[in-house]
Order: C-alpha cells, then sequence, then structure tokens
C-alpha cells in the first residue's frame, strides 16, 4: 500500500520504518520544513528517536498537500490538540479510497472529542467506516529497537480493522483487532492522566503499594467513564485499556509519568513542559477528562486529583490523603 505517516516525533518515525520495511510505500511529514531537510540528509530523527536508521528509500516531506495525494492509508501522529488544524488543511482533497488510523491518544480541549470524531468532524467526505485506531502498550524506544509488542487496531467497520492490522502487523509487533474503537481511544487517552497521577506518586516518595492503588483505581475510573460514553467494558481490560495503564504507569520511557514525577518532586508544570522536548498528552487531556466527568456526571477522583495538582497547584502530598480518606466504598463503586 501507499501510506503517508503524518507527524515525524519518535512515534511517527517508527511506525513509519516499521511500516517501510512491511513492504510499503511509505512517506513521512514533518512540520517543519527545515527539519524535514535535516532528517531527509541525515536520515535519523536525532531530537526524537536517536541511533535508530531512517531508511533511504523512506520518503520524507514538509509538503502536507503533496504527502497525501492518492494515499492508501494515513497515519496521524500528530498531538491531538493540534490534528484538527492539519485535517482542516486537507478539506478539498478526495480520500473516497483511503483509510486514516490515528494512533495519537488524546482528547480535545473544548469539543470533548476523541481524535477518530475529529476525523469525522473536519473530513464530512470520508465515512466513519474509513477510520481507525491503533493504540496499546507501545513505547516508541523499544518498539524501534523491535522489541516485541502488542497493541490493537479498532474501527467501527470490521474490515477496516483487520485492514490496519494486516498493515501494522510483524513478527515483534502483533496486532489484534477489534470494533469498539471509542473504547479503543479512551483507553488510550484516559490512561495518560492516571499515568501522570502515577509519576506524582513516584515523585513524591511514596511506595509501591500507593502506586498500585492509583493503577487499580484508575482503570476503574477509566471504566466508568468510558463506559457511559458508550463504549464496552471488556475494552478496557485489554491492551488499549490495562495493558497501557501499566507500561505508562511504570515506564522510564513515559513522558506523563515523567511530567508527573517532576510535579511530585516540586516543580511546577511550566517550567517541566518547557524543559521537554516531545508532548505529553496526558496535561491537555486531563482537563477534557475533568470537563467529561462534570458533563456526565461520573465521579473520577483520581483525575480530579490529578487536575487539581496540576492547575490548581495544590500540594501532592495533601491531595494524596485526601483520596484516601473519602467515604468508604464498596471496590465495585
Amino acid at each position: 500500500m501507499r501510506i503517508s505517516v503524518l507527524g515525524a516525533g519518535g512515534w511517527g518515525t517508527t511506525l513509519a520504518i516499521l511500516l517501510h520495511y512491511n513492504g510499503h510505500d511509505v512517506t513521512l511529514w514533518e512540520y517543519k520544513n527545515h527539519y524535514a531537510k535535516i532528517l531527509d540528509r541525515t536520515r535519523e530523527n536525532k531530537l526524537y528517536l536517536p541511533g535508530i536508521k531512517i531508511p533511504d528509500e523512506l520518503v520524507i516531506t514538509h509538503s502536507l498537500t503533496e504527502s497525501c495525494k492518492n494515499q492508501h492509508m494515513i497515519v496521524i501522529a500528530v498531538p491531538t490538540q493540534f490534528i484538527r488544524s492539519v485535517l482542516h488543511d486537507l478539506k478539498s482533497a478526495n480520500f473516497k479510497d483511503t483509510t486514516f488510523v490515528s494512533v495519537s491518544k488524546g482528547i480535545e480541549i473544548g469539543t470533548l472529542m476523541t481524535v477518530s470524531q475529529i476525523i469525522n468532524d473536519e473530513l464530512k467526505s470520508i465515512s466513519p467506516s474509513q477510520i481507525g485506531v491503533l493504540s496499546g502498550p507501545s513505547h516508541a524506544e523499544e518498539v524501534s529497537k523491535k522489541i516485541p509488542t502488542a497493541v490493537v487496531a479498532s474501527s467501527k467497520d470490521e474490515f477496516t480493522a483487520k485492514q490496519i492490522q494486516s498493515a501494522f502487523i510483524t513478527s515483534y509487533f502483533r496486532v489484534y483487532s477489534t470494533t469498539d474503537i471509542l473504547g479503543v481511544e479512551y483507553g488510550g487517552a484516559l490512561k495518560n492522566v492516571i499515568a501522570v497521577g502515577a509519576g506524582i506518586i513516584d515523585g513524591a516518595g511514596f511506595g509501591d503499594n500507593t502506586k498500585a492503588a492509583i493503577m487499580t483505581r484508575g482503570i476503574a475510573e477509566i471504566s466508568r467513564l468510558g463506559i457511559a460514553l458508550g463504549t464496552r467494558a471488556e475494552t478496557f481490560s485489554g491492551l488499549s485499556g490495562m495493558g497501557d495503564l501499566i507500561v505508562t504507569c511504570m515506564s522510564k520511557h513515559s513522558r506523563n509519568r515523567y511530567v508527573g514525577e517532576q510535579i511530585g518532586k516540586g516543580k511546577k508544570l511550566k517550567d517541566v513542559l518547557k524543559s521537554m522536548q516531545m508532548v505529553a498528552e496526558g496535561v491537555q487531556t486531563c482537563k477534557s477528562v475533568h470537563e467529561l466527568s462534570v458533563k456526565h456526571k461520573i465521579p473520577t477522583p483520581i483525575a480530579n486529583a490529578v487536575y487539581s495538582i496540576l492547575f490548581e497547584e495544590r500540594d501532592p502530598i495533601k491531595v494524596t490523603y485526601e483520596l484516601m480518606t473519602r467515604d468508604m466504598k464498596a471496590e465495585k463503586e
């Protein structure tokens, strides 16, 4: 297939290389013209994926129009809050036979839309059956080194989900399929907020017991909110739910956990974000989750606690003990 990957961060670059070695004709789009030229010349993404060679045959471009023309599949690896502006520039293009695949994990501020919903909203000419998602516990740093990884491909249309599955699957990158696209998206987005919380636990000096509690009760919150939004409960016990939550809360590669850890150590959010090259999706998604929980009247105490620490600058230790001393609950609540 002819496939374009939009976004030359670590994950976009990794997937472009994977798809190239899977036999596809791949184009990688980079937003910044000067960096696109550097990538094309050096064949290495030193900012986001150092040490991994980009094959000479893989096309790198700054032209969004050229990268998306006559493609069988377009993979969106742009941070969630910028996706709408990218798609806006593609409104006049013909995508009758193109499948769109989101690999971004976030919820848009204001609209509270997932990426598949943003795509549908911006590109009115395409149908929901042309839209899919690829998600799961998959750090670019490991996939780029061919470390065995499992993820899930999803679309409302089963054929599209399996088309995505077939395009990406390799001996080291196993892809499962499902039709619960919103469940996969909410699992991938909401776990980033819980991962920020897990990082706060690390930075504040709490222990493994506390972190296990945050993760376990976190997946309960994710499931509760996701089900209220029309998804399937079982999705959150799978790769895009519990699987992604585990790796994001535990891994040294996790940007969201890192942000939380720095906040737990007493640093200011603006200073932490300024020091980072890559985007931690959980920070902005935290605002959207807070709004969703209020709008749908779904209790999300951990996400709300993370929100208060990030955006109201509340003390992490005090907030943690407030969580611990809430009214008694049954575990299923």
